[in-house]
């Protein structure tokens, strides 16, 4: 006679859960991912408004609906770069213990990602044109995982080379070799 498998036992909650990553990133990320925002925005405006220039001149006036519809992606072009950026700060967070990375993002769908700094195999840190006006870097934490690097967008950036520093000497004194 086989038995039932036993019940999943819980999890238990309180030293073992969770808790979100204790550092933010710059404040001057929400000036970044707004200006970088503003660009992508009037970028797409210009090709929305092109492609309605376009169709009236060649098909003649579009029907109301595609005028209500184009309406609707420029009053949503617009708020993009107002909403954003607030909401992305407020979420974006980080932090590095003496066993974990630990990062947290997004601003419509927020991932979570936890790695073992036992894992990681190169710290590359990345700063733009747009990113070096507002002395802000990034960095990606590549690890021996199928889910692909980490990264911690908008450091301020002596931060960042800071933690790149941090990061190098922890795994320089793991053993093994981070697979």
């Amino acid at each position: 006679m086989t038995q039932a498998p036993a019940p999943a036992t819980p999890p238990v909650r309180g030293a073992g859960t969770l808790r979100e990553p204790a550092h933010q990133v710059s404040p001057r990320a929400v000036g970044y991912w707004r200006v970088a925002a503003l660009i992508t925005s009037a970028f797409v405006g210009l090709l929305l408004v092109g492609g309605y220039a376009v169709w009236w001149l060649t098909v003649g006036t579009p029907p109301w609906w595609a005028l209500l519809l184009g309406a609707l992606a420029l009053v949503g072009i617009a708020t993009y770069p107002v909403v954003m950026p607030p909401v992305r700060y407020r979420v974006h967070r980080w932090e590095v213990t003496d066993t974990a990375i630990h990062t947290r993002a997004g601003w419509i769908t927020i991932s979570s990602r936890i790695a073992p700094l036992s894992r990681v195999q190169t710290v590359d840190s990345r700063q733009g044109a747009l990113m070096r006006v507002f002395g802000l870097a990034s960095l990606t934490v590549t690890t021996a995982s199928a889910a692909g690097p980490i990264t911690i967008d908008c450091l301020d950036a002596a931060q960042a080379r800071e933690l790149v520093a941090t990061l190098t000497e922890i795994t320089g004194a793991s053993e093994g070799d981070a697979t």
